[in-house]
């Protein structure tokens, strides 16, 4: 079973993000501040929930949540900034959009800069730890797939309907074939033999 929140605090907000590791498209963050009396059967880390289940808890977070935001960074400002700076300022921006106030700040993962001041505490693995986080997760991770479906309309060649733009097989091939599109992180290797190729 997953905790509520990991501080006393009653307003606690969750955060992650989504998209970090992929070679195309936006990072996507979200975060998310429950109620006290939040539970949910099916809830998850995202990553361990099929698409299905996370479909099916979107709603009910944003439903039952006290004020959730969600922020995208795309991937032009990834390559300006490098991916890091660009999750942490999607998160900062997400919990810039939200309706209230966080007293305190948990963070999935290892690397953030302080928000406002706000008390904040990363912890590694925390969408599988904390509910707030497993939520921000499930949202990031939704909205994120959401602009890759739309994405898959202008370039099917690649796939993102099942990779999200991911550096799968399948997609490191499209690459290869059709060069990149628009919307590929410049600043990423998007092939394993590229630093041999005169690109």
């Amino acid at each position: 079973m997953l905790a509520l929140k990991y501080s006393s605090f009653d307003l606690e907000a969750g955060t992650d993000e989504a998209g970090r590791g992929c070679l195309a498209g936006p990072v996507v963050a979200a975060a998310v501040i429950l109620p006290p009396d939040f539970k949910h059967p099916l809830m998850n880390d995202s990553k361990q929930l099929s698409e299905k289940k996370r479909e099916l808890l979107r709603p009910v977070i944003e439903k039952e949540a006290l004020s959730y935001a969600v922020a995208f960074v795309d991937h032009e400002e990834i390559d300006e900034i490098n991916i890091l700076n660009a999750s942490i300022l999607a998160m900062h921006k997400s919990l810039e959009s939200l309706k209230l106030d966080p007293q305190f700040i948990v963070v999935d993962g290892n690397k953030f800069k302080s928000f406002k001041n706000i008390p904040h505490q990363t912890i590694v693995k925390g969408d599988g730890k904390f509910l707030n986080i497993a939520a921000a997760s499930i949202l990031a991770k939704t909205y994120r797939d959401e602009f890759m479906f739309g994405a898959h309309q202008h370039y099917p060649e690649y796939g993102w309907l099942r990779n999200k733009g991911y550096p799968t097989s399948e997609h490191r091939k499209a690459i290869r074939q059709y060069g990149s599109s628009p919307l590929h992180r410049k600043s990423f290797k998007l092939l394993p033999e590229q630093l041999k190729l005169d690109l």
